[in-house]
């Protein structure tokens, strides 16, 4: 085994729209959304072990080793096969904590597709996205590798051809946990289904999220007030981030210039695909 480290993208992901139609009997919540991954992300180097041991050799902060999705990807997948290579993994984070961008999903998926390859497993797709949702269920939409239209739990999964854009992210100072977003009473649950051939990208579109996250951390309202000075915009996932897209980088990085000083975010272009989509069959 090489001793070299591998470096390998996890990229955010946004909601384009996010409707609760439902709740399962266990509690999960039944979701319609459009994820789409875009060019800003994490990034996460593995070097391989021959010890069977896995560990994190890098400090992420707010995240304790036993909470560390990757970590937890690398031995469940380790785990399923009665595998006993290992890996040391060191991660750069780049998306925020509870910031709706899918960042400790990613990181999972991201690892899941990694050490799948470089342990030399050959596991299917299908059977590494079966993995996934064992993690979270925001992780299979990763390993399936293309944006997507999503129902059930978020496991439910087409693929969608979405036009090219780019996106204004703004990153407002707050964790969100998605736990208490939907453990709110005043949350709506009954949203009418929608079918993937009523969706277009250029909207009207909405997340259901969005009104208990903005009573709850009213500096996300503060965000995409000023944010929906330039078109429309709306919060992915449970939040903290929200988003604007334009047509093309230019228009973006003019309003990404006119950014107040107590504000940050960042442009990113929408991808067409997941950069490791090749990597599972």
């Amino acid at each position: 085994m090489s001793a070299e480290a591998r470096n390998f993208p996890a990229p955010g992901k946004l909601n384009l729209m996010l409707r609760v139609v439902g709740r399962r009997a266990d509690g999960y919540h039944l979701l319609q959304t459009v994820f789409r991954f875009i060019d800003y992300g994490d990034t996460l180097s593995y070097r391989l072990r021959r010890d069977g041991a896995i560990a994190r050799t890098s400090e992420v902060a707010g995240v304790p080793v036993e909470q560390d999705l990757a970590l937890r990807a690398a031995r469940l997948l380790q785990a399923s096969v009665g595998g006993t290579s290992g890996a040391d993994i060191a991660l750069v984070k780049r998306l925020p904590l509870g910031g709706g961008l899918g960042g400790g999903s990613s990181d999972a998926a991201t690892t899941l597709l990694a050490l799948n390859q470089l342990w030399g497993l050959h596991l299917s797709r299908a059977h590494l996205q079966r993995l996934a949702l064992e993690l979270g269920a925001d992780v299979p939409v990763f390993v399936f590798g293309e944006n997507a239209w999503a129902e059930g739990v978020g496991e439910e999964l087409r693929a969608v051809a979405l036009p090219p854009a780019w996106y204004v992210v703004l990153t407002p100072p707050v964790a969100v946990s998605s736990a208490s977003v939907f453990a709110r009473p005043e949350l709506k649950r009954d949203s009418k289904r929608v079918t993937i051939q009523s969706f277009s990208a250029d909207g009207p579109n909405r997340n259901d999220l969005e009104p208990v996250v903005c009573g709850l951390h009213p500096v996300v309202a503060r965000h995409l007030e000023w944010l929906r000075q330039f078109g429309p915009a709306m919060l992915t996932g449970s939040g903290a981030c929200v988003f604007a897209g334009f047509e093309n980088r230019d228009e973006a990085q003019a309003v990404h210039a006119r950014l107040p000083v107590s504000m940050t975010g960042f442009v990113a272009r929408g991808l067409e695909r997941h950069p490791l989509c090749d990597l599972a069959r």
